[in-house]
């Protein structure tokens, strides 16, 4: 329900499981590539790698509409448990997080964060983290709301598996 003027529009988060449902979560998920830089990907390799990352559990996906009488997903989010080796236990990492910019500003991000606040804590994990570009305020802006802090003396290193090796190595 959109509610009356001024007010909120209600935005329900399902986690998707179905095939259907992952396919329509296919569908944000390309935009989302697309919107960092990706070619367009065919339909049904996006669902069958959605599929294969659920079955196998290794993410969670989850999508938000805002019509209940058309409700057409507009805003996705993956998530996954990551081990928590010095607390013998699991956090919970945000991976994706898109809204169509149609549907921007209207507590779709909110709502989908608070979804996988409520899953990973349920799941017992003892944080959920995410990562984001530095010059991406909007989310940032966003994150800090929802009571995210950054992390101060920790720096991200990334090892490129696909470039070939250099002499040096």
């Amino acid at each position: 329900m959109s509610g009356d003027a001024g007010t909120e529009p209600v935005v329900r988060v399902i986690t998707c499981e179905t095939r259907d449902s992952l396919a329509a979560a296919g569908r944000l998920f390309d935009q989302y590539r697309q919107h960092y830089g990706m070619p367009r990907d065919n339909a049904e390799r996006t669902l069958v790698w959605l599929t294969e990352m659920v079955e196998s559990r290794m993410l969670t996906v989850l999508t938000a509409s805002v019509n209940p009488s058309a409700p057409v997903p507009v805003g996705l989010a993956t998530a996954h448990a990551v081990p928590a080796s010095l607390g013998r236990g699991r956090f919970w990492q945000v991976r994706d997080l898109y809204v169509r910019p149609d549907a921007r500003r209207r507590g779709v991000a909110a709502a989908l964060v608070a979804t996988v606040r409520d899953a990973a804590s349920a799941a017992g994990a003892s944080r959920l983290s995410l990562v984001t570009e530095h010059d991406n305020h909007a989310a940032l802006d966003l994150y800090r709301r929802l009571g995210f802090v950054t992390v101060e003396g920790l720096t991200t290193l990334s090892l490129d598996l696909a470039a070939p090796r250099t002499l040096e190595e």
